[in-house]
């Protein structure tokens, strides 16, 4: 119970320094101290965990990794959209997406869903340009942007199989891979349809006044190429060569510069304009919340807790879930805590009722949507200069979905 207390009062610290206009990287890291304090980590605790990470996870698993490689690929992304806006292919960009999709709603959904194919940390962020700048052109508010990108960047994480967790609940429960997609792919179908109505066809201006694009479509395909051809390198180098894609990004910008004649003496001010202090110690101050829920064995105790209130099935499948994936802001992590202890609740008579499985695995989602731990939340409030509650606010719509689609799956499935 006071594991529980204390992460709540953790997150209502981060929030009140929110809501105080302290920047999210700071209020982050305060927040990661207020709530070592509150759990007694102390530095010795927290250096043996981090040794601890290193002695029993793979590289790609510690902190520290990834705190470097998401540190690396948020200040690339950056430094990629200045080099696109100085070269001006952002705006031409903006112009060949309206062309090409005709509908300026499908272009700003189709841009983050297509990048949330790529399974990487921080991999919002390689979207997030491109949105940010049709977004302005349309003219949307920016939290309104944020949140296009934010949602539908994580449509694909139940059902496509590159994303770990997915491959972790069909080895866990022993069902077959597509029957596991088929079932999960109702929460991204409700996520998708509670998107479009809260989020494409609400808040969008009409064309009036505003020209509409009427390019041809070689010239249009150019400049989509142009401008989407680094994170299709990227994408390529990480599915085929594992290569991260802090690494991948790297000579794809460079490239971009040579390709775009960039002249050479201006590189060095494209990289320093990129970077963003704030983001950095956004980055380090989750990283550090994270150890420390680690090192006080805090989320494992609140697993315990739940399950020995006799909370019922139902409610202990969806809500256990939802609240560690809104404490850790952790696919992975939180399917790996939680789905342990709720494998036995999914089993009838030995047989795997897969609508059980559907319905703790959108409340996870919903969970992970909805909290300002997840890191892409944070991240694309910042990028999109806007607030962390707008950004939530606005996505509340289509997380009801998404929870109805659990429920409909567990009733007729379960």
């Amino acid at each position: 119970m006071y594991a529980l207390i204390s992460m709540a009062a953790a997150l209502v610290f981060l929030v009140t320094l929110l809501r105080l206009k302290v920047k999210l990287g700071l209020s982050m890291l305060l927040a990661a101290l207020g709530l070592a304090i509150l759990l007694g980590v102390n530095p010795a605790e927290f250096g043996r965990e981090i040794a601890k990470e290193w002695r029993t996870q793979p590289l790609s698993r510690t902190s520290g990794y990834l705190f470097v490689t998401l540190t690396a690929l948020i200040m690339l992304v950056n430094a990629l959209g200045v080099a696109m806006k100085e070269t001006s292919v952002s705006q031409r960009l903006t112009l060949a997406l309206q062309g090409l999709f005709k509908s300026r709603r499908l272009a700003l959904a189709a841009i983050p869903m297509m990048m949330g194919l790529l399974p990487t940390p921080g991999g919002i962020m390689l979207s997030a340009p491109m949105v940010r700048d049709l977004g302005d052109h349309v003219g949307i508010d920016r939290s309104h942007a944020a949140a296009i990108n934010f949602f539908f960047r994580h449509q694909w994480e139940t059902v496509w199989p590159l994303f770990p967790a997915v491959l972790l609940i069909q080895g866990m429960l022993g069902v077959p891979t597509l029957s596991l997609i088929s079932h999960n792919m109702a929460i991204m179908l409700a996520g998708t349809l509670g998107g479009t109505i809260f989020l494409l066809l609400r808040g969008i201006p009409s064309r009036k006044g505003r020209e509409r694009h009427k390019g041809k479509l070689l010239h249009d395909l150019r400049d989509f190429a142009g401008a989407f051809w680094p994170i299709v390198l990227v994408a390529a180098l990480y599915a085929g060569f594992n290569l991260p894609p802090a690494a991948g990004l790297l000579p794809a910008i460079l490239v971009f510069l040579v390709v775009h004649r960039f002249p050479l003496k201006r590189w060095g001010s494209v990289f320093y304009s990129a970077f963003t202090f704030d983001f950095v110690l956004l980055i380090f101050g989750a990283m550090v919340f994270k150890v420390n829920l680690e090192a006080g064995n805090a989320v494992e105790d609140v697993v315990v807790f739940l399950s020995e209130a006799n909370v019922p099935v139902h409610l202990l499948l969806f809500f256990l879930p939802m609240l560690v994936g809104s404490l850790t802001g952790l696919t992975l992590g939180s399917v790996a805590i939680t789905f342990p202890l709720l494998k036995p609740f999914m089993f009838v008579g030995g047989e795997l009722r897969i609508g059980f499985e559907v319905l703790a695995f959108s409340g996870l989602m919903c969970g992970l949507l909805i909290t300002p731990v997840h890191l892409c939340v944070p991240l694309s409030a910042s990028y999109f200069e806007t607030s962390v509650s707008k950004v939530i606010a606005r996505v509340i719509g289509p997380v009801v979905f998404i929870a109805a689609a659990g429920a409909f799956m567990a009733i007729f499935f379960g």
